[in-house]
């Protein structure tokens, strides 16, 4: 408590100093606006873009980072092995539906994998997790279920994301060496961690600061990737004329690749992304539109940045591959033999 209590005031006055100064700075800037010149219309959409993404995301990154923290100090190995089965098929499966019970988007799922892998979660249910946790969780079916209702698209999104996260889970974990798919920090102690190795009876309070520490230790870790990743995708989306994909949206395998890449580009939050979707009905085939709402929460451009921080580099590449081409061959499938 002693130790914790210092760093936990500190980081709280770094906080109300930034945000002082951030509107200090704000009321300065607000006298002199007038008499600066506009920014170019591409500077100004580029500004608006990243600051769009940024700010829908890091909530759930904030969100990801509190439950990452949580489980490190309240969650044990001993846990883990009791709730996840041994086998991979059925392991691969709890972990492609545990976004039920952790409610976060693409963003705040990658702090909670690394963290889980730390206890001891195996590789099939946290890779599943990874990719089916951001639409399998309430608040994301409640989404799509105000967007497109009961019907196929929302069933053909719940069903395809567990199959193909799942599917991908168990054919990564084929490899049976951690070393080779997992970055030396994921199953090394986090900064802030208590870890499972030594059990010390200590005060609720303790364990709470405890855990908000590393909370802000992951939030940190994973939001330079995240800024980075949001300045990439806003870069594509100014830069990169969007009409060229929209113009062939209704071919049966052109519009899919199309909304695939646009899904991976745009890096829109799981959240809204039903909404966003709804949008292209009109234009695009329905194999595209489910494609679009399985392909995009899955990895898209901040999001894969944010993997390369848990697993070694071709692990992610295989990850993008199996989930691009996965969802590319159901989406053609559907449009050629299902009248929707």
């Amino acid at each position: 408590m002693s130790t914790q209590l210092p760093r936990t005031l500190g980081t709280l006055v770094l906080v109300l100093l930034t945000l002082l100064s951030a509107l200090t700075l704000d009321t300065i800037l607000l006298g002199v606006r007038a008499a600066l010149p506009a920014l170019p219309d591409v500077a100004q959409n580029f500004v608006t873009v990243f600051l769009g993404i940024f700010i829908e995301a890091a909530p759930f990154l904030l969100l990801g980072s509190l439950a990452s923290g949580l489980i490190g100090e309240f969650v044990s190995a001993d846990d883990i092995a009791r709730v996840f089965p041994k086998h991979r098929v059925p392991s691969a499966l709890s972990g492609a539906v545990m976004g039920l019970a952790f409610p976060v988007c693409e963003c705040g799922v990658v702090p909670v994998v690394r963290r889980l892998y730390r206890k001891g979660l195996p590789t099939a249910a946290g890779i599943a997790f990874l990719l089916a946790g951001p639409v399998i969780n309430p608040i994301v079916l409640a989404s799509t279920y105000a967007a497109f209702g009961l019907g196929a698209v929302f069933w053909s999104r719940v069903a395809l994301t567990v199959v193909i996260s799942a599917g991908i889970g168990l054919i990564i974990s084929a490899q049976a060496s951690l070393t080779r798919l997992l970055l030396p920090r994921t199953v090394m102690p986090i900064a802030g961690g208590t870890g499972d190795l030594f059990k010390v009876e200590r005060a609720l309070t303790d364990r709470v600061l405890a855990a908000l520490l590393s909370a802000a230790d992951d939030f940190f870790d994973m939001g330079r990737f995240l800024v980075l990743g949001s300045l990439l995708a806003a870069g594509l989306q100014t830069f990169v004329p969007q009409q060229a994909l929209l113009n062939i949206g209704r071919d049966p395998l052109s519009s899919v690749i199309a909304l695939q890449a646009l899904a991976f580009v745009l890096s829109v939050c799981s959240t809204v992304d039903s909404f966003l979707a709804l949008s292209f009905v009109n234009t695009f085939t329905t194999g595209a539109i489910v494609a679009f709402l399985v392909f995009g929460p899955m990895i898209d451009l901040k999001s894969s940045l944010m993997f390369w921080n848990v697993f070694r580099p071709r692990v992610v590449i295989y990850m993008l591959l199996l989930a691009f081409l996965s969802v590319l061959f159901v989406g053609v499938f559907i449009n050629l033999n299902l009248p929707w």
